[in-house]
């Protein structure tokens, strides 16, 4: 039986990508992936057709990475237009109710604590939750009813940065895994008493990765037919820098690439390390695994492949520091 050939070129590393308006984040991946021709791509964390900037792209190894991506706090600056709710809670709605009261700049300021901490926020109807097995955007599209619970979601900032005229307001927002954007601005416009839906959304921060490293699929595609790829790519290690390192030894690191658990004396942990907690394994540099201490010893979760010392042609491969 003849080996499988693999489809694509190897490529491990992150790129951040400046996404369009109107593009879905599965669009601008399949548009990374025909590009480069990476074996594999993956996004971290998805963003609304309406909205632009940071969107997080795995390739190769670093999609082992992606749900520590999703995990990490977010940074927004949108714009809310008040007076109009729309039944998606953005402009691409349909207007569901209006008022003529617009809010003093005091009156939203002194609003915005009510919405910082752990809340409880009940997502939007036209939102990628599923339910039933279906997502709840394809059900309020037919016409169905659409309740989703409240959930406990994080919000640490919500600032009032600009005030371009009376309909309009621009804040800028940090949030944790599961905060909706469009939420945020239909219950402010709610709690003000004059409606309000999200006008413009740029996503300014993934965790480690800011709109100053992104760049558009324009440029990638320049980039790529340059062969300078390498030069933008981010590698895969930079989506756990958050996650305590440990350093082993070259057999170690070979015993663990085979799933295989080694012994760690507590003395040798990182400081401040428990019982249970994941480490970053790394050997001279590079990432060997994540992995879970437990009784002494170091219990790989994920091993990342290591660097390539023969490159296929075409292949591009980034140091894992």
């Amino acid at each position: 039986m003849s080996r499988k050939r693999r489809r694509g070129l190897r490529i491990d590393g992150w790129l951040v990508i400046d996404k369009p308006q109107g593009a879905t984040s599965t669009a601008v991946v399949e548009r990374v992936k025909r590009v480069t021709r990476a074996e594999k791509v993956g996004h971290g964390g998805t963003l609304d057709p309406i909205a632009t900037g940071v969107l997080p792209v795995a390739l190769g190894e670093a999609t082992k990475t992606v749900r520590y991506v999703m995990e990490a706090p977010k940074r927004y600056r949108f714009t809310v237009r008040f007076g109009i709710a729309t039944d998606t809670d953005d402009a691409e709605g349909r207007p569901v109710a209006t008022s003529d009261r617009r809010p003093a700049d005091e009156e939203i300021r002194a609003l915005l604590p009510r919405f910082v901490g752990d809340i409880e926020q009940v997502p939007p109807r036209y939102a990628a939750i599923k339910i039933r097995g279906e997502r709840a955007y394809e059900l309020a599209r037919r016409g169905e009813t659409v309740e989703l619970p409240p959930r406990r979601v994080h919000i640490a900032r919500f600032e009032l940065v600009a005030r371009p005229d009376p309909d309009h307001a621009v804040f800028e927002v940090v949030c944790g895994k599961g905060a909706y954007v469009r939420a945020l601005a239909r219950d402010l416009g709610e709690a003000l008493g004059c409606h309000g839906h999200v006008a413009a959304l740029r996503r300014l921060a993934v965790g480690p990765f800011t709109l100053e490293e992104a760049i558009t699929l324009e440029a990638l595609e320049r980039i790529v037919a340059d062969e300078t790829l390498p030069q933008v790519l981010i590698p895969v290690a930079t989506a756990l820098v958050g996650i305590p390192a440990l350093a082993v030894t070259e057999p170690q690191a070979l015993r663990m690439r085979s799933g295989q658990p080694v012994r760690v004396p507590p003395a040798l942990w990182p400081e401040g390390v428990e019982e249970g907690a994941t480490v970053r394994v790394m050997r001279g540099g590079e990432l060997v695994a994540l992995a879970r201490l437990e009784d002494s010893l170091l219990r790989p979760l994920r091993v990342f492949r290591p660097k390539a010392s023969r490159m296929p042609k075409g292949a591009i491969d980034v140091d894992y520091r």
